[in-house]
């Protein structure tokens, strides 16, 4: 049967409680694979796992038990390894890595940062801002809208400028942020999101952070600024023994 893992420990890590349960129904029994100065927190993988609910609490619970007892490098939902061989064959081949990793990311937490334009505010500041947009605007409601040409021409102009004020506005962002933080990784493009940023944050910098985050929303009423944290460091993590499952959309 694969093996599902959940994190990687130093070896001395604190022994997890007797039949903790993780992902699956019924819940798989965890339990830990040692390997040198290393271990995983592993249980077996259920057929046909899928991100519900549950069992995106469950993983989330896990580690939220593993890293009460000291550090822990946290696997995304759904790492899978062929078996508990192939998790012990990685921990001994990579052991230097995840040492240094689990060493940088002792007491660190992450916090995630999405932003997005307010429709209204970004066109407003952006006519503000440029006085060729501002004029055509003016130049067609004078003209009763305009014809089919300046109405195009006005329109890929703010597209532009809008655009333009999205890229100004994710390097203001990670600037801003960046003094705060111990490393910053840019999460990868989603649509509707301008700025899609994590940060690992030494957890007794956290109110910090938070309040650091707060000035720049402040300072940028234009944009709405979304914050999710604390959460286990992942994305400063690199891969690890195991392959995430095949994307799947959330069940509830």
């Amino acid at each position: 049967m694969s093996t599902y893992v959940y994190g990687i420990t130093a070896g001395s890590h604190p022994a997890l409680p007797d039949g903790m349960g993780g992902v699956g129904d019924p819940a798989q029994e965890v339990r830990v694979i040692k390997e040198g100065d290393l271990a995983a927190v592993v249980s077996d993988a259920p057929e046909g796992l899928r991100p519900k609910r549950r069992d995106l609490l469950a993983h989330q619970n896990v580690l939220a038990e593993t890293g009460a007892g000291g550090p822990v490098l946290p696997m995304r939902f759904g790492s899978v390894s062929p078996d508990d061989a192939a998790v012990a064959g990685v921990l001994a081949e990579r052991g230097d890595h995840f040492k240094e990793r689990l060493r940088a990311l002792a007491g660190k937490v992450e916090y995630n940062v999405k932003a997005t334009h307010d429709e209204e505010a970004v066109l407003h500041r952006v006519m503000s801002e440029n006085p060729e947009v501002r004029a055509l605007t003016e130049a067609n409601r004078a003209a009763g809208g305009g014809g089919y040409d300046d109405r195009l021409r006005l329109g890929e102009m703010v597209v532009a400028a809008v655009k333009n004020r999205e890229a100004e506005d994710a390097a203001e962002i990670q600037q801003a942020l960046e003094p705060a933080a111990a490393a910053v990784s840019a999460g990868p493009e989603s649509t509707g999101w301008l700025a899609n940023l994590s940060f690992l944050v030494d957890r007794e910098s956290a109110e910090t952070f938070i309040a650091t985050v707060e000035e720049v929303r402040k300072g940028h009423p234009h944009l709405d600024l979304r914050v999710h944290g604390p959460l286990p460091p992942y994305s400063f993590v690199e891969p690890g023994p195991s392959e995430p499952a095949e994307p799947a959309e959330t069940d509830n």
